[in-house]
């Protein structure tokens, strides 16, 4: 582990039209209609479905035709419509798991959505590759929240 991995925080601001109830209903709930699961998932194109289950202890997982699971994280803070967090774990153990913070606050009648992801030292040497990969790869998995929020 370095002093590297322990300072690295990866923070993404967004801004959606919609209501900040909406606006967490549709990261939340609505997952599934708008995460870019064939290139940002464990199954990639025979996924059928990502699910982020609405509670502390929930999972947020993807499901693939056939009806394999993939863990991608547990919801360790649930507080609708403000904030959510969980681990992040797709397609490793558990114990590679960062967490993830999500907020929701109101910004000229939308919403303003901050990312922030910690917990890279989990992954030891590779922590910094996979934050350099993280940093792109959340931009884009943004962009298709924010293309659906706005639609």
């Amino acid at each position: 582990m370095t002093q590297q991995t322990s300072e690295m925080v990866l923070t993404k601001t967004v801004t959606v039209a919609l209501p900040v109830e909406q606006a967490f209903q549709l990261y939340t709930e609505g997952i599934a209609d708008w995460w870019p699961y064939a290139t940002h998932s464990v199954e990639k194109e025979s996924v059928e479905t990502v699910v982020f289950e609405p509670s502390e202890g929930g999972r947020v997982y993807e499901r693939a035709k056939g009806g394999v699971e993939h863990v991608w994280g547990t919801v360790v803070t649930w507080d609708p419509p403000s904030r959510i967090v969980h681990t992040w774990y797709p397609g490793r153990g558990e114990e590679t798991g960062q967490q993830v913070e999500v907020s929701f606050e109101p910004d000229d009648g939308g919403t303003r959505v901050e990312l922030v992801h910690t917990g890279w030292e989990t992954l030891g040497d590779r922590a910094t590759e996979v934050f350099a990969n993280y940093d792109t790869g959340w931009d884009y998995v943004l962009g298709k929240y924010v293309e659906r929020a706005n639609a």
